[in-house]
């Protein structure tokens, strides 16, 4: 019997996170991903080294890569250690996979990392984002509107 899927992540350890995401798109739905990773890069993570600022998920022949994701060599890996910016499988089902397929091919949307965590299991895993991209007015819309949350948090602080 298959295990029930969480809508919440269990999260137990960050190790990068792509904060900037979350301004330039407006996110639509999430998934949850495993990764195909060597032994050396596992560990460089487990340090917590690795980013995924600038990367970019993309749908190529049935199945979805991680592109331009950096995970530093280890340091104690010698001539075992990896290539710091390969391109990474990542583990969905060929549902998800169908998904994302269409909705970055007939709706413009992107794939975007926006975290890569270790589960309460110990396995690296990646929260992938289908999301679509913000022009600059809606840039400042979702500015003001912070901003607008923070005087209100003042306020009510100050009241009471």
């Amino acid at each position: 019997m298959a295990r029930p899927r969480h809508a919440e992540f269990d999260k137990v350890k960050t190790v990068a996170e792509n904060r900037r995401a979350r301004y330039d798109y407006s996110i639509e739905h999430v998934y949850e991903a495993g990764l195909v990773l060597s032994g050396t890069e596992v560990k460089s993570l487990r340090f917590g080294e690795g980013s995924i600022a600038e990367s970019y998920a993309e749908v190529k022949g049935g199945e979805v890569w991680l592109v331009n994701s950096n995970i530093p060599e280890f340091s104690h890996g010698n001539r075992y250690n990896h290539e710091p910016k390969r391109l990474r499988k990542l583990l969905l089902s060929q549902r998800e996979i169908a998904k994302m397929h269409g909705a970055v091919a007939r709706q413009g949307m992107t794939l975007v990392p926006l975290s890569i965590y270790f589960n309460s299991r110990g396995r690296a895993k990646i929260e992938l984002a289908l999301a679509k991209g913000k022009k600059t007015h809606d840039k400042r819309e979702t500015e003001k509107e912070r901003d607008w949350k923070r005087e209100q948090g003042r306020l009510m602080r100050e009241r009471g």
